[in-house]
């Protein structure tokens, strides 16, 4: 299947809020993984950034990783998921009124 035009069109809008000022109340532990051949979205001025604006957030740059790194890229971006949630040994607190 294919995205119809209308579709693609209001997706556009999704893209003209700025979150940049959100990312700096991150609290939780960031994985940023991207990759350093995206010419849709270059690492500069996307993943780089991105990383740059959550404190403590850990970067992953896949080496030759293009924009679909999903799919081209799936064991490396499983294994720094992994390797990420291996390092998450701490139980996390609940948080007041949710259960």
């Amino acid at each position: 299947a294919t995205a119809s035009p209308r579709g693609t069109l209001d997706s556009v809008s999704a893209w003209l809020t700025d979150l940049r000022g959100d990312l700096q109340s991150i609290d939780v532990p960031v994985l940023v993984i991207h990759g350093d051949a995206d010419r849709i979205v270059p690492f500069p001025a996307s993943g780089k950034r991105t990383h740059d604006l959550i404190e403590g957030s850990t970067l992953a740059v896949i080496e030759g990783g293009p924009h679909g790194i999903i799919w081209t890229h799936a064991g490396h971006v499983n294994r720094q998921l992994l390797d990420f949630l291996a390092q998450r040994t701490e139980p996390m607190q609940p948080v007041a009124g949710l259960s």
